[in-house]
């Protein structure tokens, strides 16, 4: 089932067009990768589906509904700017907060307790946001954005500001959100993070959507056909299917060559290899998100 959707959305602020006819669909529960290189326009998008400003053009739903100001209550959204009450104590704070997104103040007291059990925050009620490091802050702001149990979550750079044993807890939090249904468009320069985390991505540049489709699709639609062969003895003479791209002698005197199908299959190439030398090594080459993500940039800003 889809739970949000967008259609022809544009955005104009004075003489520049933040949103150029962006139209996405997000399936209920996975997470979402909405990439783009700075200023490309997803916070524009993301607070058009927050209710924080409204599109010029086009249409939003959230469950086969025009988004009202009533599904405000079935978002969560974590923004790269942090929000919260300096002064404030940390309590206080998330209780007023989660009261803003409907829950009385007994049930938000029961999840509150749950979560500071599971963060080992206890001891960071009655704190202000003034006396906790960044970190710190940023787990508070994150048990804000998800207390109150939404269908969608919105997170914009979730894991800036964290150590390694702080992020990898924070990512463990978002894996058993998607795993209780939860929704999650996941925002974020960490291409590491996509891999790890997206099941589906768009990405966004200089105003348009310029990719769109699960990660297997697009890993797929990327690849070059190109293996990497480590093998004992120099791979030559292969057949016309396939093309030897390039061969180096790496460590321990094994040769390492990049091999190209042109019209064979694989099964064919490993015959032909095996016949010439012992293989010790056969993959793939499958581009990384980073590798996809320069190069789409890189080529829908040239057009």
């Amino acid at each position: 089932m889809i739970l949000l959707e967008t259609q022809n959305i544009i955005k104009r602020y004075a003489a520049h067009t933040a949103l150029d006819d962006v139209s996405i669909t997000v399936p209920e529960g996975i997470i979402y990768g909405m990439l783009g290189p700075n200023g490309a326009g997803k916070t524009s998008l993301i607070r058009i589906i927050n209710q924080i400003t409204g599109p010029d053009e086009g249409k939003v739903f959230f469950k086969g509904e025009k988004l009202q100001q009533k599904h405000i209550s079935q978002i969560g959204y974590l923004p790269e700017e942090r929000g919260l009450y300096k002064k404030m104590k940390v309590g206080e704070q998330l209780l007023y907060l989660a009261q803003l997104k409907g829950l009385n103040k007994a049930e938000a007291m029961e999840k509150l307790k749950d979560w500071f059990i599971k963060f080992d925050i206890k001891p960071w009620w009655d704190k202000t946001i003034d006396d906790l490091s960044k970190g710190m802050a940023q787990k508070i702001q994150f048990v804000a954005t998800v207390m109150h149990e939404p269908k969608l979550i919105i997170l914009d750079e979730p894991f800036t500001g964290f150590d390694p044993i702080n992020a990898n807890l924070i990512k463990d939090e978002i894996i058993e959100l998607k795993r209780k249904g939860c929704t999650i468009i996941f925002s974020t320069h960490r291409m590491e993070s996509v891999e790890e985390l997206c099941d589906h991505i768009v990405m966004i540049n200089q105003s348009k959507k310029v990719l769109d489709g699960s990660k297997k699709e697009i890993k797929e639609k990327f690849k070059t056909n190109t293996f990497k062969v480590i093998s004992e003895n120099k791979i030559e003479n292969l057949s016309q299917s396939f093309s030897i791209e390039s061969s180096n002698v790496i460590d321990d005197n094994f040769v390492e060559s990049q091999i190209k199908l042109i019209s064979g299959t694989t099964n064919q190439l490993l015959k032909e290899l095996i016949n010439q030398s012992e293989i010790k090594s056969f993959s793939e080459n499958v581009p990384s998100m980073n590798e996809i993500f320069i190069k789409v940039v890189g080529d829908s800003s040239i057009k």
